[in-house]
């Protein structure tokens, strides 16, 4: 799993992770036609600036939603999720493969066959020795720094470290050229989501050993990297390889992109709203608080794309510490909690929408249910006073509340210490460097009472990378350590077991959204609030999806290939 930062920059206290979703919540849609209006055509280069450089270019290292969205347009895997334009964007859909995995009746050994006709750059066909290569690379101890879940289920020896290093891994078989089959440790319904995963890539075996990926890379997407100048540029050209015909994720419209790196995130916001030369042909992150008062004309508004994320954003409460290990008062903290103030530390409504549930709604598995209800999310001080009082803390207590040196991150913090001083609770901030706050946040022995942190999915079509890496109590790590709420709960965990192990999808689906109730129950958290990301194109950009708040660039493209 994993734990980013947000890519709002209104919202940097946000942190990443991953989730699988198959639910009974849809996908959250996004508001404002900008960059859908028109039809893509083919040709043009896109544009994107951004301000910072990606992780890695080796998808076996880099492991984050920005990098993700890159490797789209120059890597394949056996499964990827379905185009951002899709009914069901979370969905899992064949890539390589001519169809989703065959598992056995045990659950052990899911089978994949590929497609005819697919390439690398090099013109050299991908076969199942290829896929399988790519992905033992992951186990190579100085490589494999990316997606931790290949290692995790398929049922490698203790000591393998990767082809380099140990060879072959018996455990994932290539009896011809175009089958694979992957052998695991214990059944995971899920697997298919696991292949979509960086780690998945492909590459030519015998390649891609020490750093020879961190410049270069072998392409089997519709793109190939012409150039890289790190900090400063990437450069696309398309792959003339790649088979169309075989790729039904991606739609690959634009002839070449430029990847304009080192960029201030004012001045992108700036060469956007501007829209001149080249620029209108531009994609970006999300832009910046400062900006939505400026992007408020009709002109802009029309080009304006709001999205809401898979994140949510909440406030960890340490089960561990003093009166916070009675429910009771977890709950009056839920009820007490003015989240509209807190939303309007966010930026508002533009910028986030109150949360009452652990799973947001566009991850799969979102029932929507509200256990702490107040008239206008503004908080019950009255319900939060009789919970404390039956708890034995009628008079509070003091806590101590960890929190990012981020503006945002602390107004949010300085809402909910007013919240909590009307029950008498005396919330004292401990402000903690941006570098070291979630090193610090995930070690039990230095951390306090209480922090805001944040969860967002790896895929979003189940939950089961949300829920279990936040509150299975087994998984408690002294470093590293994900369940910030230090819950160990011997129902959660058994809930836990059943739902991963549950094969029937739909049924794991509703499953996913009952725990998040039960979970709700114990108040270990306080839901605040899920993030929306808001885009601002350029004027000739169309095709333009994020569901979740991750640009398709692979279905982006212009409206007319020749206007520069």
């Amino acid at each position: 799993m994993r734990r980013t930062t947000s890519t709002l920059a209104i919202a940097g206290f946000t942190a990443g992770a991953i989730v699988l979703s198959a639910c009974s919540g849809t996908p959250g849609q996004s508001t404002g036609s900008g960059g859908t209006d028109g039809a893509p055509v083919k040709g043009g280069t896109v544009q994107v600036l951004q301000a910072t450089d990606f992780s890695y270019l080796d998808p076996s290292r880099g492991w984050d939603g920005g990098v993700n969205s890159f490797y789209r347009l120059i890597y394949r895997q056996l499964i990827t999720k379905a185009p951002a334009d899709a009914a069901n964007p979370n969905e899992m859909v064949p890539d390589l493969a001519e169809s989703l995995g065959t598992p056995s009746a045990d659950g052990l050994t899911w089978t994949y066959k590929l497609k005819d006709g697919i390439k690398f750059d090099t013109g050299a066909p991908i076969t199942a020795q290829d896929v399988k290569f790519g992905i033992t690379r992951s186990w190579d101890p100085e490589i494999g720094i990316g997606a931790p879940y290949l290692k995790q289920l398929v049922d490698a020896p203790a000591d393998y470290q990767g082809p380099y290093r140990s060879g072959d891994l018996p455990t994932i078989e290539t009896p011809d050229e175009r089958t694979i089959v992957f052998r695991l440790k214990a059944p995971f319904p899920e697997f298919d989501a696991v292949l979509s995963m960086p780690t998945g890539t492909p590459f030519p075996v015998g390649t891609g050993g020490g750093d020879s990926f961190i410049k270069d890379v072998i392409a089997s997407g519709p793109y190939d990297v012409k150039s890289f100048t790190p900090g400063s540029k990437i450069e696309l050209v398309r792959n003339p390889n790649w088979d169309a015909a075989t790729d039904t994720a991606r739609k690959a419209y634009p002839d070449a992109w430029n990847f304009v790196i080192g960029v201030d995130r004012a001045t992108i916001d700036e060469r956007l709203i501007a829209g001149q030369g080249s620029d209108v042909n531009a994609v970006a992150a999300t832009v910046q608080t400062a900006t939505i008062a400026r992007i408020q004309t009709p002109q802009l508004k029309e080009r304006t794309v709001k999205e809401p994320s898979t994140c949510t954003t909440y406030l960890g409460l340490n089960t561990t510490k003093g009166p916070l290990a009675d429910v009771k008062v977890r709950q009056a903290i839920n009820y007490a909690v003015d989240k509209s103030a807190v939303l309007n530390a966010t930026g508002g409504n533009q910028f986030a929408t109150v949360s009452t549930t652990i799973l947001p709604s566009s991850v799969t598995g979102h029932t929507q249910f509200d256990l702490y209800p107040s008239k206008d999310n503004a908080g019950d001080v009255e319900k939060a006073k009789q919970l404390l009082a039956e708890a034995g803390q009628a008079n509070g207590f003091p806590l101590v509340l960890d929190v990012r040196s981020n503006p945002v991150a602390q107004r949010q913090a300085e809402s909910i210490q007013q919240s909590l001083q009307k029950i008498g609770i005396e919330v004292k901030l401990n402000v903690i460097d941006v570098a070291t706050y979630y090193e610090t946040i995930a070690t039990p022995a230095v951390q306090n009472d209480a922090a805001i942190t944040g969860w967002c999915p790896d895929w979003a079509s189940s939950a089961s990378t949300f829920l279990p890496p936040l509150f299975d109590g087994r998984k408690i790590t002294e470093k590293g350590n994900q369940n910030l709420s230090q819950i160990n709960d011997p129902a959660i965990n058994a809930a836990i077991d059943a739902n991963i192990a549950e094969t029937d999808l739909d049924k794991a689906t509703k499953a996913w959204g009952e725990l998040d109730k039960q979970v709700m129950e114990l108040a270990p958290i306080v839901p605040l609030n899920v993030e929306n990301r808001i885009y601002l194109p350029g004027s000739n950009v169309t095709g333009f999806h994020a569901p979740g708040g991750d640009v398709d660039y692979a279905i982006l493209g212009l409206k007319d290939a020749g206007k520069a």
